[in-house]
């Protein structure tokens, strides 16, 4: 399994880590809903269970992963700053559909 982050990703994921409420916890994400050939994605703070691997992303924030989800599978994450804050969370291998946070 596999997660990508962008620059700006990083930095904002690097910052929310450094919150004491952060303490000990990693980002999980996870599938929201599936529709047809496509599901969303979203983030929260958590820590791993017996069903999940923790995935070191492109630039070393670990993820928590549902290991039986295929969907979870090569997840990108991109912050952007313009035209407004916003996070995009999608899985390529998965076509094109994602979800804004």
């Amino acid at each position: 399994m596999k997660v990508k982050i962008n620059r700006h990703a990083a930095k904002a994921l690097q910052k929310m880590l450094e919150q004491e409420e952060a303490q000990g916890k990693m980002f999980r994400v996870y599938v929201t809903s599936i529709h047809g050939d496509h599901a969303h994605y979203d983030l929260m703070l958590d820590t791993p269970t017996e069903n999940d691997v923790v995935v070191k992303s492109d630039r070393e924030i670990d993820f928590i992963l549902n290991k039986n989800n295929e969907n979870l599978n090569s997840i990108w994450i991109q912050y952007f700053h313009v035209p407004k804050e916003e996070w995009l969370i999608t899985n390529p291998t998965k076509g094109s559909h994602h979800h804004h946070h």
